[in-house]
């Protein structure tokens, strides 16, 4: 595994509700985007504390394992407007069972997993990137760059600003749930 690569900063995305993978990927492939990454498998714990007090702070603590890297991320509060902007800061570590082994003695508990497929694509020179993600309930496009960038590539690609979602995985898992009648544990593929 390569040495971490810390990000930190500003996340600024929206996420766009689309029909399936395939015509998702021909529209951004007409729109001159290229594969940047290829469809991969990604799984997602969410980590808080026994009261919830992250998920109260609009906090997110996740452990990501993805194209056999482990990465945890730390996302703030999100800011009020048009797009989901909050700070984030991630990094890769070396052994995901240890890291889970560090958060459990600091008093974390997983209380989400998630998983989708995910497929990025970007157009060269941009400030941005299209992921797709393919989700157990639904398959969704996100855009993230800058708000100009994400604003104008929507535009481009058919998108009217109210179809932006700005909620998170979990909250849109906690919404499929409710509008199912089901009660909510994880977002998981069936095996």
């Amino acid at each position: 595994m390569s040495s971490p690569q810390p990000h930190s900063g500003k996340e600024i995305e929206v996420k766009l509700a689309v029909p399936d993978a395939a015509a998702a990927r021909e529209l951004l492939l007409r729109a001159g985007f290229i594969e940047a990454h290829e469809r991969a498998f990604e799984s997602n714990e969410v980590y808080d504390t026994p009261g919830g007090d992250l998920l109260l702070a609009r906090q997110l603590l996740r452990l990501r394992d993805f194209r056999n890297e482990a990465i945890v991320t730390f996302k703030g509060p999100p800011e009020p407007g048009p797009h989901k902007t909050r700070p984030e800061y991630e990094t890769r570590v070396e052994s995901a069972p240890a890291f889970r082994q560090i958060l459990h003695a600091l008093g974390y508990r997983l209380t989400f997993r998630y998983e989708k497929y995910r497929t990025t694509l970007q157009r060269a020179g941009e400030p941005g990137h299209a992921v797709l993600d393919e989700t157990p309930i639904g398959t969704y496009l996100e855009l993230e760059g800058s708000a100009a960038w994400i604003d104008a590539t929507a535009d481009e690609l058919g998108f009217a600003h109210e179809s932006y979602i700005l909620l998170s995985y979990g909250s849109l898992y906690r919404e499929h749930c409710q509008q199912a009648g089901i009660e909510p544990t994880h977002m998981v593929f069936t095996r």
